[in-house]
């Protein structure tokens, strides 16, 4: 499927989201939002999507939101609302991505800044290109963190190094981020895509249900106390435990062969 600001493909299990303004950086106008929005609606529904690859066209992942259509708002009569913009628009996204109970795995080349830096951090996983660049953005065009940067930036890479990174709209190359644990893997640029989809189709032959469990119990984790996150535990494992891919697995390992799982 192809959009105007979106390229969609569909194979082998894996779902992969182009943004597609290589000409503006991949910057987010309210199309793309829309689009975007539409495509993570796709592979929520899509029983055959089992992992999701989230890139951009050209030299860069995302620029975040494009300024100059916003620029023309300041100067309407109405203004800009910034909340509501948000809430319209990034939070939707931010908050789908990581209900969605499929692996994301962000596959960034080039610049990924401000709002498109949120959503790199939003996906489960991060691949970067050996020339991939990461900003926060925000500051330098006096603002405050969105696109839960703010949430997720110091629980990835710390408090102390996520503070210096909005308050000096510093640069990370891909080796710091590697250092920072704000990425995963690092690719040479000409690889990005075909290491990044060969772990996404890898993703995709393991128990969906699991990774979705597991996912919900990881994002759960963040925010409640140990005797809580013990509690969710073991209500997630009894809802594991009756999954078709478990009983797969038990029987796998007793006779000694490879599972063939089925996302169930």
């Amino acid at each position: 499927m192809t959009n105007s600001t979106l390229l969609f493909d569909k194979s082998e299990g894996v779902a992969t989201i182009t943004l597609n303004r290589p000409d503006k950086s991949n910057a987010f106008d309210d199309t793309m939002v829309a689009e975007f929005i539409g495509a993570l609606n796709n592979v929520e529904q899509d029983d055959d999507v089992r992992a999701i690859v989230v890139t951009g066209a050209g030299k860069n992942f995302s620029a975040g939101q494009d300024l100059a259509p916003l620029l023309a708002r300041y100067q309407s009569p109405n203004g800009v609302n910034f909340g509501e913009h948000l809430r319209k628009s990034y939070n939707i996204i931010i908050a789908k991505m990581r209900a969605i109970e499929k692996p994301f795995i962000a596959a960034v080349n080039g610049a990924a800044a401000g709002a498109g830096f949120g959503v790199a951090c939003a996906c489960d996983m991060r691949h970067a290109a050996e020339n991939s660049k990461f900003r926060m953005a925000f500051i330098g065009i006096a603002l405050a963190p969105d696109s839960a940067t703010s949430f997720f930036l110091p629980r990835l890479i710390g408090l102390g190094r996520a503070t210096e990174m909005a308050f000096t709209n510093e640069l990370i190359d891909a080796e710091r981020a590697l250092q920072f644990g704000l990425v995963n893997r690092v690719f040479k640029p000409e690889e990005l895509m075909a290491k990044t989809r060969a772990f996404a189709v890898q993703l995709a032959q393991m128990p969906t249900k699991s990774i979705g469990l597991t996912k919900r119990v990881l994002n759960r984790a963040l925010t409640v106390d140990l005797e809580t996150a013990l509690e969710f535990e073991a209500t997630t494992q009894e809802i594991a435990g009756h999954t078709a891919d478990h009983i797969e697995g038990v029987r796998a390992f007793v006779e000694k062969r490879a599972p063939k799982f089925v996302g169930r």
